[in-house]
C-alpha cells in the first residue's frame, strides 16, 4: 500500500502512550501524514515532531495534534472551526473524528491553503472546507460551531471566535507570546471558563502582518 504502514502503526503506539482516547489513536493511525508534508520530508513524517512545510510554517507533532483533539473531546457530527490550516494534517485528523463535512478551516497564506486543499482532496478528506482569510475573524458563515481551535499562538482567543462558538461549546489554543500555554475553555453565559494546560511553542497567528499548523 503506502509503504509507510508500519511507521504509521508505530506512531499510533507512541501517541497511545500519551493517554489519549482510542478514537484519537485510531484517527492518527488513519491519516497518511506523509501525504501532507513536502516530499523531501516524507521519511520524517512518522516521527513525533513538527515538520517544516514552507513559508516558515510547520506541521505540528502528531502527539500535539492528538492531545488537542482529545482535549476537545470531539464527537461525530460536531461542527468544528480550525484557525491555521497549514498543510491540512490537523484538519484531516479532526475530520476522522467528526466527519469531513463538519470541519471548516481558515488559512492566512494562499499557497498553504491551496496545498492543503490538494492534500485533503487526494487523501479522501475533500469535504473539509478551507478558505483564505484572517483566522482571527473566524468563519461566520458556518457558525455556530461546537468547537474551535487554533494551531497558531495568539494573545487570547479572538473575540469573533468566541462569538461563533455556541453556548456550551469549547475552544482550545496556544495563548501567549514568548511564554505560551495550551488553554482550554468552555463558553458559559457568553463568557469563558478556562483551564490552563502545558507549556507549548507554536508559530504566531497571522493576519494583517502573522499562522501555521
Amino acid at each position: 500500500m503506502s509503504g509507510y504502514d508500519e511507521e504509521r502503526d508505530r506512531l499510533a503506539s507512541v501517541v497511545e502512550r500519551r493517554g489519549v482516547s482510542e478514537r484519537v489513536v485510531d484517527a492518527i493511525r488513519a491519516v497518511p501524514r506523509h501525504e501532507f508534508v513536502p516530499e523531501s520530508e516524507a521519511d520524517a513524517a512518522y516521527r513525533d515532531r513538527p515538520v517544516p512545510i514552507g513559508d516558515e510554517q510547520t506541521c505540528s507533532a502528531p502527539s500535539m495534534v492528538a492531545t488537542m483533539c482529545d482535549r476537545l473531546d470531539l464527537d461525530e457530527g460536531e461542527d468544528v472551526l480550525e484557525v491555521g490550516t497549514g498543510c491540512g494534517y490537523h484538519a484531516a485528523v479532526t475530520a476522522e473524528l467528526v466527519g469531513s463535512a463538519h470541519v471548516y478551516s481558515v488559512e492566512y497564506l494562499e499557497d498553504l491553503a491551496a496545498d492543503a486543499r490538494e492534500n485533503l482532496n487526494e487523501t479522501g478528506y475533500g469535504g473539509v472546507s478551507v478558505r483564505v482569510g484572517d483566522g482571527r475573524e473566524g468563519w461566520e458563515a458556518h457558525a455556530p460551531y461546537d468547537a474551535a481551535y487554533l494551531t497558531c499562538a495568539a494573545p487570547d482567543f479572538p473575540a469573533p471566535l468566541v462569538e461563533q462558538v455556541r453556548e456550551g461549546g469549547r475552544l482550545l489554543g496556544p495563548l501567549g507570546d514568548l511564554g505560551q500555554r495550551l488553554v482550554y475553555a468552555e463558553k458559559e453565559d457568553g463568557g469563558l471558563e478556562r483551564e490552563t494546560g502545558v507549556s507549548v511553542r507554536f508559530v504566531r497567528i497571522q493576519g494583517g502582518g502573522e499562522s501555521g499548523e
